[in-house]
């Protein structure tokens, strides 16, 4: 397959767009009284609906077909199981290694974290969550850029899935470093520069293909990618809903993200 540098360009342009949509989060943490927690909730769940569906319905078998088509049936689909609980691994050993009281998929409230009263701690907190952010911000920036390298439609879905998923992340950053400090500004820059690890992803994720791209190297990424996109719906996205206290809405975001998913992708098959 040929990459040419539109669709390069294309690809690395929705990433940005997911990965600074952290700073949406900042603006609605600043200008706005109170989150909409039902709709954030709704959100949250449409979004792992979104990835999920996709990730088992279409990555998957895409990566099944071009593995097979290099290694046979059996091997190719043993060798595509393997890339996707490969990605489930790479991602649950990121969250291993970031510290959970500073882990974004802890987010904390925003009512709460306007409890705290040591500047020191919610400065801490603010930038150590900016720092667990970009990091795992950085394999959604691969699996984002990915995604729209085999096929734009493809790459728009789960860009927009994966800048909902960013909002929170933006409250979680800005709000303890703007109590801490007085300032928005910087507060706001915290936010916005810990969802530039998304595009540094996809910078990767250029270099890797168009070094390395084979069939074989497209099927392996391409599994890895929905291993990692299911695990973070699973492991962030459903516990986060559930934690805005809407559990039916949640769920009912879940089946809507999906139902959407489907359709569209019957539009375009």
């Amino acid at each position: 397959m040929d990459l040419s540098m539109k669709t390069v360009l294309f690809a690395f342009g929705l990433t940005l767009f997911a990965g600074l949509s952290t700073g949406i989060g900042s603006a609605l943490a600043f200008y706005t009284k109170q989150t909409n927690k039902k709709f954030l909730s709704g959100a949250l769940g449409f979004s792992a609906g979104v990835m999920i569906y996709v990730s088992l319905v279409e990555i998957f078998v895409k990566a099944r077909a071009s593995l097979e088509s290099v290694y046979g049936a059996t091997k190719g689909y043993w060798i595509t199981t393997i890339a996707f609980f490969g990605g489930i691994l790479v991602i649950a050993l990121i969250d291993k290694f970031v510290p959970s009281g500073e882990n974004p998929h802890h987010l904390r409230e925003v009512n709460e974290m306007n409890k705290k009263n040591e500047e020191s701690e919610l400065l801490r907190m603010g930038l150590f969550s900016a720092l667990a952010i970009a990091i795992h911000n950085f394999p959604e920036g691969l699996a984002t850029f990915a995604s729209a390298i085999q096929d734009p439609t493809l790459g728009i879905s789960i860009a927009v899935a994966v800048a909902i998923h960013n909002i929170p992340e933006g409250i979680a950053v800005s709000v303890p470093i703007y109590f801490a400090t007085g300032d928005r500004k910087k507060a706001f820059l915290y936010s916005f520069a810990s969802g530039l690890s998304e595009p540094l992803g996809a910078m990767l994720g250029y270099f890797l293909l168009m070094r390395f791209f084979t069939e074989s190297m497209f099927g392996i990424v391409f599994a890895g990618v929905a291993g990692i996109m299911v695990y973070i719906s699973l492991d962030e996205l459903l516990p986060t809903a559930e934690k805005y206290g809407h559990h039916h809405t949640a769920i009912y975001g879940l089946i809507a993200g999906m139902a959407v998913m489907a359709v569209s992708l019957l539009m375009f098959a």
